[in-house]
């Protein structure tokens, strides 16, 4: 089983469009509207950006929470957790092997918390 597509909340769909594709680095995959859809792909499953949709949480990867974390600041996003490391992985069960893992929160165009997560050497 795979998971094929997550939605999250977007009330105005030129403002998502425009944050996701900054955060994201990528133009959008497909638009709809009317009714209201706008989706990405990231990897193998796709994000779409639904104004009916519910507030998701979202985790995506990033090479570096905290390099990511200064440049979406730059940008004027809203930062609600500071990057940190939230655990070390011994093994590959959740994350590579001798890898720290680091997240750090920030809010979206449409006000969604939206989670940063990167796998890094210790005391990096």
């Amino acid at each position: 089983m795979e998971l094929v597509q997550v939605a999250q909340r977007a009330e105005d769909l030129d403002r998502a469009a425009a944050f996701y594709r900054s955060l994201l680095g990528a133009e959008p995959a497909a638009r709809f509207d009317p009714p209201g859809l706008l989706f990405f792909r990231l990897g193998r499953t796709r994000l779409l950006l639904d104004r009916g949709a519910p507030s998701a949480l979202l985790y995506l990867q990033v090479a570096s929470v905290r390099e990511r974390v200064g440049a979406l600041r730059a940008e004027g996003v809203a930062i609600e957790s500071e990057p940190h490391v939230i655990f070390h992985h011994d093994d590959d069960t959740l994350g590579p092997a001798g890898t720290d893992e680091w997240q750090a929160f920030v809010r979206d165009s449409e006000g969604n918390l939206v989670a940063l997560v990167s796998h890094e050497p210790p005391g990096e």
